[in-house]
């Protein structure tokens, strides 16, 4: 005589929208795999408890069990016996198409739009350590200041220098900024400016403007009057429009530019940028990263942003590159 679970189950034909949960579906996979509770769970990174749970929900959805425990040993009934052709060839033909999925999504370049200057000074120079982090990724880096419309596919992911207040994307704070005079050494010995801010007086200084200006910054005038210091700004030297640029003239010797220090940095420890004299000054605006939720989730821009995260906290912070920015005494005693 048959039940009325039985005659149900025989009326209700599967459908995707009568399924299982897959989550069900995929604890039983495991577990006729193992044919052990606990290393099922290690395998799906859950509690044994949580497969346990999820096994009995699929045996409630067909009103039969699927294992059967003997002497502590856990053993497939035939209903389950029955059951694992099927769903393990179903789960291992999803496993290749992720697969195949992820591949190829690994091998198309990521394409990262950054200012012109923090592409030259910071991330070039980084590209060979990324190689060797993420071996494959192939990365190609759109230097523009333009904006970029990421939901128009203009760009994966940006890096910006700004308030890191961008509606709709998500976003990852790297590093903050500060500015401090620097050039090159010779040009501090030619000048006397060695720990004497006084002696700025007549020197050709370096002014930043144009589309990478961050007003946040302070201009020679403003950063004169933060340092006590009542000489006006020599109206010599040049006037850029990339910060680049005024880190690129000061280490030709052109003169004396307020320089963003994070952009700085390599040539301030390797020596050829110094700081003769002054403190950094802080400024409001960050370096952030930035991409839509739905590109977030591909690997080759997953891949991108935990190397960039790794970057931004293995740097030196800024105490560390201050402490670098003026030669030694005995340097200096030997240059004079």
């Amino acid at each position: 005589m048959s039940t009325f679970a039985d005659s149900r189950r025989k009326a209700i034909r599967p459908t995707l929208a009568r399924l299982p949960p897959l989550t069900s579906l995929r604890a039983f996979v495991a577990t006729a795999r193992h044919l052990n509770f606990v290393r099922a769970a290690e395998e799906l990174h859950v509690t044994s408890a949580a497969v346990g749970q999820q096994i009995r929900l699929l045996e409630d959805y067909l009103g039969q069990p699927l294992f059967n425990r003997v002497r502590g040993q856990l053993h497939l009934t035939p209903a389950g016996l029955a059951l694992v052709p099927g769903l393990t060839g179903a789960f291992d033909a999803v496993l290749a198409a992720m697969a195949q999925f992820v591949q190829s999504d690994h091998e198309q370049p990521i394409r990262v739009s950054v200012a012109p200057s923090f592409a030259s000074k910071w991330l070039i120079p980084r590209l060979d350590a990324l190689r060797r982090a993420a071996p494959g990724l192939q990365v190609l880096v759109d230097a523009s200041t333009q904006l970029t419309n990421l939901d128009a596919g203009d760009a994966d992911c940006v890096i910006r220098y700004g308030s890191g207040q961008y509606p709709g994307l998500v976003v990852d704070h790297l590093f903050s900024e500060a500015v401090l005079p620097v050039c090159s050494p010779e040009f501090a010995d030619i000048h006397g400016l060695w720990g004497k801010p006084e002696a700025i007086e007549g020197v050709p200084l370096l002014h930043e403007e144009g589309a990478e200006h961050d007003q946040s910054c302070p201009d020679w005038s403003g950063w004169l009057r933060a340092a006590g210091l009542s000489c006006p700004p020599s109206h010599g030297g040049f006037r850029l429009n990339q910060s680049s640029l005024v880190l690129d003239a000061a280490l030709a010797g052109q003169g004396l530019g307020l320089g963003k220090m994070r952009l700085a940095e390599a040539d301030i420890r390797s020596g050829r940028l110094v700081s003769p004299f002054g403190v950094p000054q802080p400024v409001s605006s960050s370096y952030f990263f930035a991409t839509t939720a739905h590109t977030a989730k591909l690997m080759r821009v997953d891949l991108f942003r935990e190397w960039l995260l790794a970057e931004a906290r293995a740097l030196q912070t800024m105490e560390e590159i201050v402490a670098r920015r003026i030669r030694p005494a005995a340097d200096m005693m030997a240059a004079e």
